[in-house]
């Protein structure tokens, strides 16, 4: 089912599905994996641009050799611009913990105090993918095989998608939105309990 808020189009799956990252089973693959780098606004392609020096002591020396040989991005097969990638498929932004697990170096940055922006918000708002049209965004849950753990996690948490994600939600497209979901979200449930 698909519900409109404002100019938005969402999924119910937002409400129904249930997810919490848990990132010391994926150890952070959706970094790795994938047929194309993290979806970039144009704007966001310009601070990346702008913040690379601050970035660049977190990035690894591929990461870097990528970056200076291709630039921070380049476009999809959809002609849609995606962070660059290294040989191998990871971000050009990954580094890696000792155990292996992925670190944005843009989020290390930002968490250090050394840049005043967190990330790509496509980044900060999966597993939702927000696609924009011409008079609407679509919101939609992506479901894939290396996020299985965030939904075992988030199943017995039981925290819909929408809760886990509310920082950037807000972020996004602000607070009514938000509360907009979460009034979404009682309605859905009492049509849920009448049903029964």
């Amino acid at each position: 089912m698909l519900i409109e808020i404002d100019d938005k189009i969402v999924t119910d799956e937002l409400f129904s599905r249930k997810f919490v990252c848990d990132l010391s089973k994926c150890k952070g693959a959706c970094c790795v994996e994938g047929d194309a780098g993290a979806p970039l606004k144009n704007d966001e392609i310009k601070i990346i641009e702008r913040l690379l020096p601050k970035i660049k002591p977190y990035m690894t020396e591929e990461g870097i050799a990528k970056v200076e040989k291709d630039g921070v991005s380049y476009l999809d097969d959809f002609g849609e611009p995606v962070t660059s990638l290294v040989e191998g498929g990871a971000c050009a932004f990954v580094a890696f913990d000792p155990d292996g697990t992925t670190k944005c170096t843009i989020e290390q940055a930002y968490r250090d105090g050394e840049i005043d922006w967190k990330k790509p918000i496509s980044c900060e708002l999966y597993p939702i993918r927000a696609k924009e049209y011409e008079s609407f965004t679509a919101l939609n849950y992506e479901e894939i095989d290396i996020c299985k753990p965030g939904c075992v996690l988030g199943e017995s948490l039981n925290v819909p998608v929408y809760q886990f994600l509310k920082e950037p939600l807000t972020r996004a497209y602000g607070e009514e939105f938000y509360a907009s979901l979460q009034q979404v979200h009682k309605e859905l449930e009492k049509q849920n309990d009448s049903d029964k």
